[in-house]
């Protein structure tokens, strides 16, 4: 027997904590609960709402991020007020930051107006602009009357069942007002609803005189948005479904179980560039014993990421071509000017930053890895080639390593290739040497330093001023071993990588070319620092990490003489230090729970370094998929500041995620970074397919 009415009322009533005017605070339980009426222009009468305003928020000044949450087919704006403890429990324990919901009612077409604008003119259900209302006049009322930032990326919308299709509506249709919506149980049905549906009930879907018209269901309904959604304005979607869901009796129809329908919602939805999608399957019904506890997941999930400051992005213009491009490197002369490098439309191209371009390259492809200036306004820059780059190489056609020279002007001034012939040979990394020539790192396949220790060795070679290869260690075990980055002082080298396997430690027996000693290695793969002496002669090699995908990119000697090596970790961005005898100083680790790893390190004064890479999680505010990174860590490995910037596609990683960043510092204490992005610049256009972007970081604030 159904309870008296009455008792249903108390039960509500006794649900709601306290109930407030707008402003009110309540000290002891936290939150207030409060009324308001929003006008509306676009149904000529008012929205009635619940809101919930954060514990302090009368007392405070600080804008809050905003959940805007719709409730069920015949609820009221009373349902959602039962999250307000949820809300003041993760508040007060700083799982997600204090934030307002706006709990709007919805009695349009006897409260079946599955929040969309209506074209059903009859007059038993006169249709109405719900979406609009609600998306702009409601917004708008809400950003004008409490403290919110009036961005995307400050806004959650949310709702169950008919409330749940809604969100999804609101938040695919409407990107721009949108950045992330809680979609739970949702009654969303493709490509029509089962024949008993309500949506086929209200004139919500109808047309004219029809109360449902197939045409404009699916005109509204998700897969029609999808082709249309904006990358450049991503939106993160959480679905949640009980596993208790009404199954419908008729096999023709059993396709539409609301289960099976969030599941084919997430399929759909995690395939498209502009959403990231989760789906969660919770013990229950299509009840509150499942939104409840999916609100909380969805909140510890989605609130963190919600923020009143939109993200630093990057700026224009970016440098490419309408084909795949990829970052080479970065160097800031004495004069303050830069020269970036960069592959574009498979040649290695470098550009002096507002002067000349220099593109160098063969009918097949070059690649650059890092550029050096020089003291008389000139830059280096090395790479790979798989032609006839220096003209001494005709009938190339694998991988040979070669650098250049150029001077002040962009003019060529020389340019070395070298290499096993038949085989790949790569440089990743380059920094000058003191004598005015060059230290060149890589790989090689072949032989260029006694015989192969396995599949590719890491190779350190030096160069003369004048382009003269005066010698190349090889140094490598039984797998694939890379160098990655080189760095040099006055006495010694020091180099990067990766190991796939374990590594010789041993030294050399004798002289600068002696091979190490046999069974001598590391006892894990991973990561890998080593030193070596102005002439080649290895000193120590130092490892971090224990797997194949550990690895050390980057390399520098601070202005106190520390060596410091930065990289990926365990899917973390890693950072040592050690002294030039090999012993460790400090080691410092940033950690999301996505992954993230340093790819360039800059000395600054004081010992200090920044560190910049790429993160795919929150370290500030979160632009989209990989992030560039800057993280500022003092003269004993403490952090003083990690930011994040980007665009709401990948930046700083490559398609195959591999690192592609450089940064350097400039002449007036400012880092310069220079990346991959396959976004677009803010204010700018990208030319496609991967671009390469230039930034200047303040060291007073990194982002």
């Amino acid at each position: 027997m159904r309870k008296p009415r009455w008792l249903a009322v108390l039960a509500v009533l006794a649900s709601l904590t306290f109930l407030a005017a707008p402003g009110e605070t309540e000290v002891r339980t936290g939150g207030t609960l409060a009324t308001g009426s929003a006008p509306s222009q676009a149904l000529g009468e008012n929205i009635a709402f619940n809101v919930y305003l954060p514990a302090g928020y009368a007392r405070g000044t600080d804008r809050h991020p905003v959940l805007y949450l719709l409730h069920g087919r015949g609820d009221t704006m009373q349902a959602w007020t039962r999250v307000k403890t949820l809300l003041d429990d993760m508040i007060r324990t700083k799982r997600i930051p204090p934030v307002i919901a706006v709990m709007p009612d919805a009695p349009w077409s006897e409260r079946g107006g599955w929040y969309a604008d209506s074209r059903y003119t009859g007059a038993d259900l006169p249709g109405r602009p719900i979406e609009t209302a609600l998306t702009r006049d409601l917004v708008a009322y809400v950003d004008a009357t409490y403290r919110t930032a009036p961005i995307r990326e400050a806004r959650l919308v949310g709702g169950y069942s008919m409330g749940g299709a809604g969100a999804l509506r609101f938040a695919l249709a409407h990107q721009d007002v949108f950045s992330a919506a809680a979609v739970l149980s949702p009654a969303v049905y493709t490509p029509l609803p089962p024949s008993d549906s309500s949506a086929r009930d209200y004139g919500a879907f109808g047309k004219g005189g029809e109360k449902f018209s197939d045409e404009v269901y699916r005109e509204l309904n998700y897969p029609a948005l999808l082709p249309k959604l904006d990358p450049d304005l991503p939106v993160r979607l959480f679905v949640a479904v009980g596993d208790d869901e009404y199954a419908n009796p008729d096999p023709a129809d059993a396709r539409h179980d609301l289960d099976f329908e969030s599941a084919a919602l997430y399929n759909a939805a995690r395939r498209s560039p502009a959403l990231s999608a989760q789906l969660r399957v919770l013990d229950g019904g299509h009840d509150w014993t499942v939104w409840e506890p999916a609100f909380e997941q969805v909140m510890a999930e989605l609130g963190p990421g919600l923020s009143v400051t939109p993200p630093t992005g990057l700026p224009a213009p970016l440098y490419g071509t309408a084909g795949p491009d990829w970052a080479g490197g970065v160097a800031a002369q004495a004069d303050g000017s830069l020269t970036i490098g960069y592959a574009a439309g498979g040649n290695a191209v470098l550009t002096r930053v507002g002067g000349w371009t220099r593109q160098l390259g063969t009918a097949a492809d070059e690649r650059l890895y890092g550029l050096a200036a020089l003291p008389d306004g000139g830059v280096l820059a090395a790479g790979y080639t798989k032609g006839d780059l220096d003209g001494r190489h005709a009938g190339n056609t694998t991988d040979d390593a070669f650098v250049v020279s150029l001077d002040a002007g962009g003019a060529v001034r020389w340019i070395t290739q070298f290499g096993v012939p038949g085989v790949a040979d790569r440089l990743y990394g380059l920094t000058a040497a003191p004598d005015g020539g060059a230290y060149v790192v890589g790989y090689t396949k072949g032989a260029l330093d006694g015989a192969n220790a396995g599949d590719k060795d890491a190779i350190l070679a030096h160069l003369s001023s004048g382009g003269e290869v005066s010698w190349i260690r090889q140094y490598g075990g039984v797998g694939e071993d890379k160098a990655y980055g080189v760095a040099a002082d006055a006495s010694n080298v020091y180099v990067t990588g990766s190991a796939s396997a374990a590594l010789p430690t041993a030294l050399p027996t004798a002289g600068p070319t002696a091979r190490p000693t046999t069974g001598a290695g590391t006892a894990t793969p991973g990561g890998w620092l080593a030193a070596f002496t102005a002439d080649g002669t290895r000193k120590w090699v130092a490892t971090a990490g224990g797997t194949a995908s550990d690895r050390l990119n980057a390399v520098a000697v601070t202005t106190t003489g520390l060596v410091v090596a930065t990289g990926g970790v365990g899917g973390d961005a890693y950072t040592a230090a050690y002294t030039s005898q090999g012993k460790q100083r400090w080691q410092h680790t940033l950690a999301t729970p996505l992954a993230e790893a340093g790819a360039a390190v800059v000395p600054l004064a004081g010992g200090e370094v920044e560190v910049a890479g790429y993160t795919r999680g929150r370290v500030g505010v979160q632009a989209g998929g990989a992030d560039v990174l800057t993280l500022r860590l003092d003269g004993k490995g403490r952090q003083r500041a990690a930011a994040q910037l980007g665009t709401a596609r990948d930046d700083g990683v490559d398609a195959f995620a591999e690192p592609n960043l450089y940064a350097t510092a400039t002449p007036s204490g400012e880092v310069a970074i220079t990346g991959l992005t396959y976004g677009a610049p803010k204010g700018g256009d990208a030319p496609g397919n991967g671009d390469v972007f230039l930034v200047r970081t303040s060291p007073a604030d990194p982002r």
